[in-house]
């Protein structure tokens, strides 16, 4: 009987120890999963962050009113750091020591996330779908690192290709803030120039509150620059496009990574943004609302957020569905380990990004590799060619 009863002491302490131990994983608890995000939802780009963390909200409210996944709701803590690194670092600290979140998405800025590396690796907290392209999100140990969409890098090349090829273009050029994020555009911008026998006339580098851009656009035109390459904030873009329209120079191709690829660009009053070019990893969505499946879900967001849904919007929605599903994918003992699993089990198409294949794997964690080259015409971005780096060109 004493036997038995030790065994059945033993059993229920072990069963005890197993309970606790399946919610010793920072940011999980038997109802509930912390999510957070650190971004610019008041700097210079904002347009990118405010909408795609307003398409996470949406989702995460949908799935915790069906009961959460696994029976756990999301609890999504969102920090602003005005794309400012330092205020990034301590929101970093807050979310990760203080909040304790599991994992985090829409991370917004390429030193930003750099910066947060060392403490999200610390705590085994994934970094997914992070809102800059450099290659840096998926460089070193990327245990923790899950991209969305291709590199600056690739993104830039991919855009140079296709410009010199229908505009005959010989010299390119760029203009960029001097971070890791401006320097990648730089580098994809002018290893292709190089590639394809261009010349690489000039460069300008700018500070990320600068407005008066007829120096350099002056500086361009007088280079005779074909292709000018951008990587400058939302509203930089805008102003340096516009500049060189008001000082007649228009005879001149102007391209942007993922990051000139914003509704606010398109839909600058009187056409002042019209024809500018854009390179990234997914595609708008305005021009392809007679797909079913892609207006339910601008329909959706509208109602849910009264405004209507932006590129930025499409790149909340596919971080938070990685997110998702890789939770689910995860099963219910929800740890670092099993989610990482869960994640590179995932293949799916993501209809409303443009129907990008994605798919991660052991050695794979970026999820899409298509390019899109979209224009701005009438108001709108309209895709006009896409490239998939995986195959030969």
């Amino acid at each position: 009987m004493k036997t038995a009863l030790r065994t059945s002491i033993l059993a229920a302490g072990l069963a005890l120890g197993m309970s606790s131990a399946a919610f010793a994983t920072q940011g999980v608890t038997d109802t509930e999963i912390v999510i957070g995000s650190n971004g610019d939802l008041s700097g210079i780009f904002a347009a990118f962050n405010v909408g795609a963390i307003k398409a996470a909200q949406v989702m995460f409210d949908e799935v915790n009113e069906k009961g959460g996944i696994h029976g756990r709701k999301i609890r999504f803590v969102v920090e602003d750091h005005g794309y400012q690194v330092p205020k990034a670092v301590q929101n970093f600290n807050k979310l990760i020591n203080s909040d304790k979140v599991f994992a985090m998405i829409l991370n917004l800025g390429t030193p930003h996330n750099i910066a947060g590396f060392p403490m999200m690796q610390a705590k085994q907290v994934a970094n997914i779908g992070p809102l800059t392209a450099a290659r840096q999100m998926l460089e070193g140990d990327i245990t923790y690192k899950y991209a969305g969409f291709s590199s600056y890098y690739d993104q830039m090349r991919a855009g140079v290709r296709y410009l010199a090829k229908e505009r005959n273009a010989k010299n390119v050029c760029a203009m960029y803030l001097p971070t890791d994020f401006g320097l990648e555009v730089y580098e994809g911008t002018k290893d292709e120039a190089t590639a394809l026998g261009l010349t690489f006339a000039a460069e300008t580098t700018h500070k990320p509150d600068e407005q008066d851009f007829v120096g350099t656009i002056s500086k361009l035109r007088d280079a005779k620059c074909d292709i000018v390459a951008t990587a400058v904030g939302v509203r930089q873009t805008i102003v340096a496009y516009g500049t060189a329209k008001k000082l007649g120079w228009t005879d001149a191709a102007f391209i942007g990574s993922s990051a000139g690829f914003n509704t606010a660009v398109a839909k600058v009053p009187e056409g002042v943004t019209e024809g500018y070019y854009a390179s990234a990893g997914w595609t708008d969505h305005e021009a392809r609302m007679d797909n079913p499946e892609v207006k339910a879900w601008a329909d959706n967001y509208k109602a849910k957020t009264g405004e209507p849904a932006g590129t930025a919007a499409i790149l909340g929605y596919g971080a938070a569905t990685v997110l998702i599903r890789g939770l689910e994918a995860a099963g219910k003992d929800l740890t670092a380990e099993s989610f990482q699993k869960g994640v590179e089990s995932l293949e799916y198409t993501d209809v409303i990004s443009g129907d990008v294949p994605v798919k991660y794997g052991p050695n794979d964690h970026q999820g899409g590799d298509l390019i899109f080259i979209s224009q701005i015409k009438d108001g709108k971005w309209v895709e006009i060619g896409r490239v998939d780096p995986t195959k030969s060109q």
